[in-house]
């Protein structure tokens, strides 16, 4: 989908391709683009098909690049993208940007919450007048969404951490896997950002003043604060797989151990069993109850044996065994917590 903008009293409003004022800045919005979208841009503008692909690339890296034979300047960059409906609900995508003449281009694949908040005006003092410091504000409110995802993305983690603490299921570590996946494509990203705001500082493709040196400046900060924090949450949720690896191995001995002795107990019936199955005469056998009385005393005899020894932790007393509080010292000791509150609330009236 192509929209057109213009602005006019400084906000920026969406325009017909006829009814567009060819003496204006004009910003072309094409984003989630169509096999005819793609057609027109090239058509229209001379947007050459190479540059076209590699803007429709998700794994592209941010660049500048001046393409001589036509006159205009690519910028590509990488925007944070949420998606609740996919397995990985945060990844990134490349931002084209094209400018010529008058035109400043932006093509995307894909929506993202960035390019909804140029459109519907939430970015303060902007102005098309300037390409330079337009292409800059998009680094930095990308740079700001990346830092809103990366606070949501803990907090996921957190909980999901929490929930497994109590039990492990394979839902949650599938969940942590996609979390983890997310903070990849974050720091690569940022890394790639990086590099082009130090290209920016270096080339001369994109004509700076002061102002925008000074709004480079602010948009390297929040980057590297952004590549810091997806770093040390990568490095978190590294050592978390690491423990919840080690706890779902320990429980697995644990269950192993408890199986083990099982096969240990019941080993002794089944060699008796099996012993008399064989060619053997059996002993009792022409007897009419003592076979059966000494067969039940064998079964209650592996029973209490079993149960003494799966038991056996449970009869040990422990180093410090716990202390049994009774009702009154229970009540006494609200009692007094009662009255250390009521205390410290007087004394913060008087205060």
């Amino acid at each position: 989908m192509i929209t057109y903008w213009q602005q006019e009293n400084g906000k920026l409003v969406s325009r017909s391709r006829d009814g567009l004022d060819p003496e204006v800045n004009t910003w072309i919005d094409a984003r989630s683009v169509t096999r005819d979208d793609i057609r027109e841009l090239e058509e229209t503008y001379g947007i050459d098909q190479e540059n076209m692909l590699d803007f429709l690339d998700p794994d592209e890296l941010s660049r500048i690049e001046r393409n001589e034979d036509t006159g205009y300047t690519v910028v590509i960059l990488k925007l944070p993208v949420f998606s609740p409906g996919d397995d990985v609900s945060y990844f990134t995508a490349p931002l084209g940007i094209v400018t010529f003449g008058n035109v400043f281009i932006t093509i995307c694949w894909t929506d993202c919450e960035v390019l909804k908040d140029f459109a519907a005006n939430r970015i303060k003092e902007l102005s098309l007048n300037d390409f330079p410091a337009f292409t800059i504000r998009f680094m930095a409110r990308a740079d700001i969404m990346f830092l809103r995802y990366l606070k949501e993305l803990n907090r996921r983690a957190t909980t999901i951490q929490n929930e497994m603490l109590r039990s492990v299921h394979n839902h949650e570590l599938v969940q942590l896997l996609n979390i983890q996946k997310s903070l990849v494509y974050f720091t690569t990203s940022l890394k790639s950002n990086q590099m082009l705001l130090e290209k920016l500082r270096k080339t001369r493709i994109l004509k700076l003043d002061e102002e925008d040196q000074d709004w480079i400046d602010d948009v390297e900060i929040d980057n590297r604060q952004a590549l810091e924090m997806a770093d040390t949450y990568t490095n978190i949720m590294a050592g978390m797989n690491d423990i919840f690896a080690s706890v779902l191995s320990n429980n697995l001995n644990i269950i192993m151990k408890t199986m083990t002795a099982w096969n240990l107990v019941l080993m002794l019936p089944t060699l008796v069993t099996s012993y008399f199955g064989i060619n053997v005469p059996l002993p009792w056998a022409e007897s009419k109850w003592v076979g059966a009385v000494a067969i039940a005393g064998l079964c209650v005899f592996t029973v209490i044996a079993g149960y003494a020894f799966f038991m056996k932790r449970r009869l040990v007393p422990s180093a410090e065994p716990r202390k049994r509080v009774s009702f009154k010292a229970r009540r006494a000791e609200r009692k007094q917590v009662r009255y250390i509150k009521k205390q410290e609330r007087s004394l913060e009236k008087r205060t």
